[in-house]
């Protein structure tokens, strides 16, 4: 029973209405799981509702959700935005929702095979010839790729808003790449986590069963049923507005993701392009736009699809999700000819009708629409057009006039639709709870029995009260969508293969995620570095800033110097023409710290880690997700160094390289110890052994007085980790040989030089090889390297010159092995990162008949 607080909320939201609500029936009274919904928002109270909404929000950046904004002031990796308050339909209701849905997906797939087959609906004049060939979503090239399956469109999405006849509309379709899947399933993730009390008194209906059915279509229309298929997710790329998403669901799946240069096409097959060699592709679901899909036939100038694509698929030797030419039927101006189409093919009315829509490229539209311009909007007829949307009713006098001219001149370039109320439903803005327009995404996937609809969508409902603005790309704000009911079944929740697949070892790492995962590591450990050593130089300067005395000063500026060459921020703290900035280090110090323009400093480090990590979040689990995001913070904190003092500066620094190391604890501690990991810890040690020879040559290539060298040891045996070690070992006695000694030979010290060594030499052992050879270049670079120091006397690098003070011993060995261990990294890049030509094959192209 609702309590007289929960009927005044209701009574509150129910005096704010100027248009019908999604809360209220045909009768105006209030649904029964709406009542049940506010019952539970009124026990909870609008400021426990507030900070409900704050952990939400909180939750969607530690997981990283992010919606790419192109033009806004928050750039990519805008957060996902979700409104506390569900959408809710009842079951009922839905169930007739779902047949509407059936009905059109199977009719847009009988134009799209009467598109791009015999052209009935054009010859029967049931629609106009140029919503065929004047259609930028036509593409002759794509009509005849034809799958051997029921259904050409076989996953398709539907907007829809409820209309003032109280039934839903199909506003819009997405046939290409439906988007939006992914972030309904992290809406109801996060939402079951964080407000799991709001489905108190009703049964929601679960997700799961949508994705089941992907992967059973996806699985039959690879042909196996034996073995495991190779499904490719594939990808524009990070910068993708959607990107977040493509990566979500191809870790949820269980699919690789890869963008174009991953994948090539030889002998009429389509193969994934991995550090194991080259990989035959079954499947591929698309979320690239038709006209990037291949630059042979399509656009030539894409860098984003696969060259030869639409042949593979012509032979029938890959499937793709959907096909190339699905965006003809993206086209407004369909919606004009629905209800005839139908007629047409399927003898009956549609069950969902479309907003009413005028196609201008037929005269007597035209006059209706420019007579009535105050009451439509006016849109262009293909999507790809850059045009937004034109509400009559607010044009000027002026831009009224012009409009008309537009379309008097190429008037089957639009479409006007009737500017109608559509409902409203309960929004959480700006801590009260207020009406706003809203429209539901739904999902539906084909199989041999038919359609299926997701048992739930992506309802976006408008931030700006009274106005119709549900875009993501303009600011709409995303809501769970319950289904909702009082009857609960045992529905599956968690993905269920139909078959049992044969197991992979290892999971294939298409040759752009590996050179990202490497880098992730190189960058990370590039940071750490750079930001230890800083740390370190700053007690320093902070302990002496009061003390002079030219012994002082000096292993001051050999520390600073160092630095300069740990960075190569050239010239800095180098050069005589620098001496200003020996004597003013913070100046220096600071941009080292913050200048993210400039290459080498811990800011653009920091920035080029966040890259790479984004272009293969797909490898993160949750966990690792927050330390990232940890780091982000710490971003930003660092690029505003400028307005800090040391002492802040030193603790925004030791936030970094705690988030730093943890990342890499985290990775180390729930990574599978398969090629991924093998690649991001190879990077991680290539970059500390070089950081590490770094710090040894600046500080020790001269030989110092006696108290400069001790500063210079214990700034550098702290660089290593390695203070207490010594101190435990050799008490207060500092010695260039003993320091060396440990930095270099002791193996069970894993900051030393041979134990980072053996480590790299056992991760390229571990690596795929190239066939034929017994070593590959970078195996004997890393074995030249670990003898060389192996076979070396600390005691003759410890030796210096008289005259010129020169430890030429020392300086020859550390370039040599820097020399060698970037020769490691330039090896493995040739051997596995190459994108811009096919990269050597380690194994040969494995065919169905060996499988």
């Amino acid at each position: 029973m609702l309590t007289e607080a929960s009927v005044n909320l209701l009574q509150t939201y129910r005096s704010g209405l100027n248009s019908y609500d999604e809360i209220l029936d045909v009768k105006g009274r209030v649904k029964p799981h709406w009542q049940a919904l506010f019952a539970t928002l009124e026990k909870l109270g609008i400021d426990e509702l507030k900070t409900r909404n704050q952990e939400i929000i909180d939750k969607l950046r530690e997981n990283g959700v992010t919606y790419n904004v192109y033009d806004g002031v928050d750039g990519l990796n805008r957060p996902w935005q979700l409104d506390p308050i569900p959408f809710l339909i009842e079951q009922k209701e839905w169930n007739t929702i779902a047949k509407g849905l059936q009905q059109r997906a199977l009719l847009l797939d009988l134009i799209l095979r009467d598109i791009y087959g015999p052209r009935n609906l054009v010859r029967d004049a049931i629609i106009p010839a140029e919503l065929v060939f004047d259609n930028v979503g036509f593409s002759r090239p794509c009509a005849d790729l034809i799958m051997p399956v029921p259904n050409q469109l076989v996953l398709y999405a539907a907007d829809m808003a409820r209309g003032p006849d109280g039934q839903m509309w199909i506003v819009d379709n997405r046939t290409q790449a439906p988007s939006g899947s992914g972030y309904t399933l992290e809406n109801r993730v996060v939402m079951s986590k964080l407000l799991p009390e709001l489905a108190d008194g009703m049964y929601v209906s679960k997700l799961s069963p949508f994705f089941n059915n992907i992967q059973s279509t996806v699985l039959r229309l690879s042909g196996k049923t034996k073995e495991a298929p190779n499904i490719v997710y594939l990808t524009p790329g990070p910068n993708n507005e959607s990107y977040f998403e493509h990566a979500y669901l191809a870790s949820y799946l269980g699919y690789t993701l890869a963008q174009g240069d991953d994948l090539l096409v030889r002998d009429g097959y389509v193969w994934l392009k991995s550090i194991e060699g080259l990989q035959r592709v079954d499947v591929i679901i698309r979320r690239i736009d038709d006209d990037w899909c291949d630059p042979l036939e399509l656009r030539e100038d894409s860098r984003l699809g696969v060259p030869g694509l639409l042949h593979a698929i012509r032979k029938g030797n890959v499937k793709v999700l959907n096909p190339p030419g699905t965006s003809v039927l993206e086209n407004h101006a369909f919606l004009a000819f629905m209800h005839n189409i139908c007629r047409y093919f399927l003898g009956e009315d549609l069950i969902m009708p479309s907003v009413a829509t005028w196609w201008c490229g037929q005269p007597k539209e035209l006059n209706f629409v420019l007579n009535n311009i105050d009451k439509l909007i006016i849109k262009k007829a293909n999507r790809k057009s850059k045009f937004r949307s034109v509400y009559g009713r607010l044009l000027t006098p002026k831009d009224k006039e012009d409009l008309k001219k537009a379309l008097m001149q190429r008037p089957h370039e639009y479409i006007a639709q009737e500017e109608v109320s559509l409902s409203t439903t309960p929004s959480l803005v700006d801590g009260l709870i207020e009406p706003r327009y809203a429209a539901i995404r739904a999902f539906l996937v084909s199989d041999e029995k038919g359609y299926h609809v997701m048992q739930g969508g992506l309802t976006r409902s408008s931030p700006v009260k009274d106005r119709f603005v549900i875009s993501n790309q303009h600011g709409g704000l995303s809501k769970d969508t319950w289904i909702v009911s009082d009857k609960t079944d045992q529905p599956q929740e968690k993905i269920i293969l139909p078959v049992t697949p044969s197991y992979k070892k290892q999971v294939s790492v298409p040759s752009r995620s590996a050179e990202n995962l490497f880098w992730v590591g190189r960058y990370c450990e590039r940071t750490m570095a750079v930001t230890k050593f800083m740390n370190i130089v700053i007690n320093v300067l902070n302990i002496d800033r009061n003390f002079g005395g030219s012994s002082k000063q000096e292993h001051i500026k050999i520390l600073l110097q160092s630095l300069t060459h740990l960075s190569s921020t050239y010239p800095g703290f180098l050069g005589d023409e620098n001496q200003e900035l020996l004597q003013k280090p913070y100046i220096e110090i600071i941009k080292l710290a913050s200048d993210v323009y400039r290459p080498g400093t811990i800011a653009s480090n920091v920035s080029s880690f966040l890259h790479a990590v984004s272009a293969v979040r797909n490898q993160w689990d949750i966990e690792i997700w927050r330390i990232v995001d940890l780091i982000e913070n710490s971003f930003h904190e660092i690029r505003n160094a400028a307005t800090m003092n040391s002492s802040n500066i030193q603790k925004t620094l030791d936030k970094l390289y705690n988030s730093m190391l943890t990342f890499l604890g985290v990775m180390s501690e729930t990574m599978p110890r398969d090629n991924s990991y093998l690649l991001l810890d190879t990077g991680k040690i290539i970059e500390r052994i070089l950081s590490k020879l770094s710090i040894i040559q600046s500080n020790f290539g001269v030989k110092n007085e006696a108290n400069v060298e001790n500063e210079l040891i214990e700034a550098t045996l702290l660089n290593h980790h390695l203070l207490v070690n010594y101190r435990q070992i050799y008490k207060s006695q500092l010695s260039v040989e003993a320091m060396l000694d440990m930095v270099l030979l002791e193996k069970t010290l894993p900051y030393s030089i041979v134990y980072l060594l053996d480590s790299l030499k056992a991760n390229l052992e571990s690596l795929p090889g190239t066939s034929g050879e017994r070593m590959n270049e970078a195996q004997k670079a890393v074995l030249k390297a670990s003898t060389l120091i192996k076979l070396a006397s600390v005691q003759e690098l410890s030796q210096y010159d008289p005259v010129t003070l020169e430890r030429e011993e020392l300086f020859k060995l550390m370039s040599e092995v820097s020399g060698l261990i970037s020769s490691v990294s330039m090896a493995l890049t040739n051997m596995y990162f190459s994108h811009t030509i096919m990269q050597h094959s380690f194994f040969k192209p494995i065919e169905n008949d060996e499988i």
